[in-house]
Parts: structure tokens; C-alpha cells; sequence
């Protein structure tokens, strides 16, 4: 792992290392443990394949009393864990680390039980998120985050990333759409947060888990809210001359009070690139393309139909398709949810970012990655959630040619500083994990980390859940109540991160 500091690993697990597997096999038996270097090179890395590493053994537990004894087992003896559900994260979140039990939820894979009067479904972790939506669908239903990995990502790994996808302007991410998770803490303990009904009383102890990125505990069965698929759905495909000009009409919609239920965009190489892959009927004559979808009754969305194109118009667009049949809706979606293996074809590698700003930066931010674009001599394509300003840029380098990677890091860490220069924030549904781990100071003062640290040590006081992720140094919790700050330094800054 070139370039990345990670924990040092402790010599006395590696030194335990058969022990703590023997250990392991009694608790999950049969082939719940996996411990042969060849079979483990599977799970070496995420979706963030910069990065790879050997976990010290990786165990696939069906129950929660299982989940439970492991993270006892591992608390007792000082043994890290990473928690990791479909490996789809895109920020390193799921990284082995050499001395680790990798804890893999994957067999915890049914839905156990589909609520329709209380519009939930109560699923284990391991299920993926389009699995819900299928689950339902045969009673008009469905689940509204929807990531363009949903065909594999999980619902648990949903939860930690607080993912969100083309829907998510008006539907929300997952935190808006779940209601309640059964969660394992490192000590062992078994706990709940939320359910069924509306609120509850208390810390909001659900909303500090979502997004935790396994930081705080593994969760084992998450209730979410599905809702009724509304009555009418249409999609507008707009062409424009410019990105400025599309990042414009963006933000004219939204200051309109129109909330589409999606609203995506792509630029030139991305949508040349969702086209030869999948033929939807992209125009290839356009710099930047916004698919918007207006859903509701027939009527209103009839009406809405003529507003945006209407501030389509005002903002130059040069091509307006509106979808005639559910097919046509449909396939004018899926150039985009095919956009990222589309670009796969283009490139021989690729880098996807992930940062949010305020809408009405788009069309200053679009600009400035062109600039930065030309600075480090690699193209970018975009494609983006435009509604709610979620980016995701894509990085292309060959990692065949000698520091080419660093190069493309560096382009992405230098987009991501110009979303929180804009006002934006480091991440919108990816996640921190280790790839923007070393930005956070970017973003927050080491108060605020210090802050944030301390809700870490009230569930995991010795940093054993997936250490070296999110914040920029290891801290010992007992450092935190005695740590003082002058004039924003710390002391000793000198010593070493890890």
C-alpha cells in the first residue's frame, strides 16, 4: 500500500495468528473462516482498488450471536476488526489491515420480515439494495436510495456510507429512509436504535450510526421505509452547449420550487461514452446533458413538464426529449447507471470522486475542473447528482504508466478542496474511509475533530473497530480528556501520525 499510512500492525496478534483462527472456527464453524492467502485475495480490497491488503483472517458469520462473540472475543484480546458487507465502497472504507479479523456480513442475506401497513421492511445487512425494491414491487413498492451499484451493494453497507443515487433529491439518502438497526457493539452487546415508528425520545443515536462507516459498530438487521411508486413518472432528456449553461438550468429549477425526483448530468466524454456502451439515445452534438424526472400525478406532472422546459430554454439548451412510454423513461436512466462501467471502456483505469457543494457553485466548480484538468494533463468525465450538487468526477490515468496514480490522486484531492472552498463538503455519500482520510483537516479544525473522536471512544474506547479510517490520526481516548490547545497547535507536532 504505497503512499498510504495505515496502523503499524501489533506483533502480538500476528504473533497469535493461528490461536486467534483456531479461536475463530470454534465460534463461526465450517467455512465461516478463511484464512489460506490465495482464498483471501478476494477480499484485499473494496471498490477502491488503489489499495490492497491481506486481512490477518477474514470470518463470515450468519448469526448475531456469532457477530456478537466475535467482537467479544476480539475486544477481550485487543484485536482489531474491520467490518465489510459487499466491498462496493469506493473510499477504502473496507480495507483489510494486516493484523485484522475482517468481520464479512454477506451471509446475513434475508429479508426477514415486509410490513406493508407500516410501509417497512426489515432486512438483514447482507441484502442488496435493489433486493428490497424487487421484494415489494409486486404490491406497487419500492425503496428510493438507489446507488448505481444497487444490483450489489448492501443495505448494511448503505447504512455506513449513508448512501443515496439518482433519486435521493426528493426521496432523501438512507438516512432519511431508515427507521431503526440492530447493531453489535465491539464489547459484544447487542443493542437496538429507532424502529417502526415515527420518533423517539432520546439522543438520536440512529443518525450518529448512519454513516459511521463501521466505526462504531457492525449492524446485523436494518428496518427501512419503502414507499408507494407514484402514480406517473416521465423523464426529460436536455442538451446544452455548455456545463455552465446546464450546472445554470440546474439551479434555476430548484430555485423555481421544483423538486424533480432525479436530476442527474453528464458532460461530453461521459456521455460519449454511456452511448457507445448502451445506445439510449443520447444526443453526441451536446457538451453537458441533465436527465430530469418529474413523478406524481399525471396532471402535475404535466404541468412541471412545461416549467422545465421552459428554464431549459432560457438557459440556451439546444435539445429537449421528453419519454413517451416507461421504456423510453427507463432507457434514458440507464446510459446513466451505466455511466461509470461505460467510462471503464474509454480508459484503463479511472479514479471516481465524491464531493457535494451548494447547487449554485456548479457551474464555478465545472469550470475549475477543467482548469485543474489541464494542470495535471488527465481528462475528467462527469457525472453527477445535479439536484442536490452530489459530484462524482472521473479521474482518467493509466496506472501502467509510473506515477500516473499520484498524479490522478492529487487532481482529486485538489477537486475536493475546491468543494469545501465553495462551501461544500469532502464527501456526499461515498464515504471518507482512508481515500480522503488525510483531507479532513481541510474541513474541520482539530477541535472539531477532537469532537468527533470522543463519540468514537464512547462506543469503541480502544480504537479496535476499523482504525485508520476518517480521522487523520490514531488518538488514544485517554489523550482526548487531558489534551490541551493553544492557538489552534497542537502540542509535539512533530510525532509521527501512526
Amino acid at each position: 500500500m504505497s503512499g498510504l499510512s495505515m496502523p503499524k500492525p501489533d506483533s502480538e496478534t500476528m504473533r497469535r495468528r493461528d490461536e486467534i483462527v483456531a479461536d475463530l472456527a470454534v465460534i463461526v464453524p465450517g467455512e465461516g473462516v478463511v484464512d489460506a492467502v490465495n482464498e483471501m485475495r478476494a477480499f484485499e480490497s473494496d471498490g477502491l482498488t488503489a489499495y490492497r491488503q491481506l486481512p490477518l483472517v477474514v470470518v463470515l458469520p450468519e448469526t448475531v450471536e456469532q457477530v456478537a462473540k466475535i467482537l467479544k472475543y476480539c475486544n477481550e484480546r485487543n484485536i482489531r476488526v474491520v467490518p465489510r458487507g459487499s466491498g462496493t465502497s469506493l473510499s477504502g472504507g473496507a480495507l483489510p489491515l494486516e493484523d485484522a479479523v475482517l468481520l464479512v456480513m454477506s451471509r446475513f442475506n434475508r429479508i426477514l420480515e415486509i410490513d406493508f401497513p407500516n410501509r417497512a421492511v426489515v432486512a438483514q445487512p447482507g441484502v442488496t439494495n435493489l433486493g428490497i425494491s424487487v421484494a415489494v414491487e409486486q404490491e406497487g413498492f419500492y425503496y428510493a436510495p438507489d446507488p448505481s451499484s444497487q444490483i450489489a451493494c448492501s443495505i448494511g453497507g448503505n447504512v455506513a456510507e449513508n448512501s443515496g443515487g439518482v433519486h435521493c433529491l426528493k426521496y432523501g439518502l438512507t438516512a432519511n429512509n431508515v427507521l431503526g438497526i440492530e447493531m453489535v457493539l465491539i464489547s459484544g452487546e447487542v443493542v437496538r436504535l429507532g424502529g417502526r415508528h415515527l420518533d423517539s425520545g432520546g439522543y438520536d443515536l440512529l443518525g450518529v450510526m448512519t454513516g459511521s462507516e463501521g466505526l462504531l459498530g457492525v449492524v446485523t438487521e436494518v428496518t427501512v421505509r419503502i414507499l408507494k411508486k407514484p402514480e406517473t413518472a416521465r423523464a426529460l432528456l436536455i442538451g446544452f452547449p455548455t456545463s455552465e449553461q446546464g450546472g445554470q438550468c440546474v439551479a434555476d429549477i430548484i430555485g423555481a420550487g421544483i423538486i424533480p425526483g432525479g436530476m442527474e448530468m453528464m458532460d461530453r466524454p461521459a456521455i460519449q461514452a454511456a452511448e457507445d456502451f448502451l445506445h439510449a439515445g443520447y444526443p453526441l452534438d451536446v457538451e453537458a446533458l441533465l436527465i430530469v424526472e418529474l413523478d406524481g400525478p399525471g396532471v402535475e406532472v404535466d404541468h412541471l413538464i412545461g416549467l422545465v422546459e421552459a428554464i431549459a430554454h432560457r438557459n440556451g439548451s439546444t435539445t429537449c426529449r421528453i419519454s413517451t412510454s416507461e421504456e423510453e423513461r427507463l432507457a434514458f436512466w440507464a446510459g446513466r447507471k451505466a455511466a461509470f462501467p461505460a467510462v471503464g471502456r474509454i480508459s484503463p483505469d479511472y479514479y471516481c470522486m465524491d464531493g457535494t457543494i451548494p447547487r449554485k457553485e456548479l457551474p464555478k466548480v465545472l469550470a475549475g475542473m477543467r482548469r485543474l484538468s489541464e494542470k495535471y494533463g488527465l481528462a475528467v468525465a462527469n457525472v453527477f447528482h445535479a439536484g442536490d450538487g452530489n459530484l462524482h468526477p472521473l479521474i482518467l490515468y493509466d496506472a501502467n504508466k509510473p506515477g500516473e496514480l499520484d498524479k490522478a490522486e492529487s487532481f482529486g484531492a485538489d477537486i475536493l478542496r475546491l468543494c469545501v472552498k465553495v462551501g461544500g463538503v469532502l464527501t456526499g455519500e461515498h464515504g471518507v474511509g482512508v481515500e480522503k482520510r488525510d483531507l479532513m483537516g481541510e474541513m474541520f479544525n482539530q477541535i472539531d475533530l477532537d469532537q468527533q473522536m470522543r463519540v468514537k471512544c464512547a462506543f469503541d474506547p480502544n480504537h479496535l473497530l476499523n482504525p485508520g479510517k476518517v480521522f487523520p490520526q490514531l488518538r488514544r481516548c485517554a489523550e482526548l480528556g487531558r489534551m490541551h490547545i493553544s492557538g489552534g497547535k497542537l502540542p509535539f507536532p512533530s510525532i509521527p501520525r501512526f
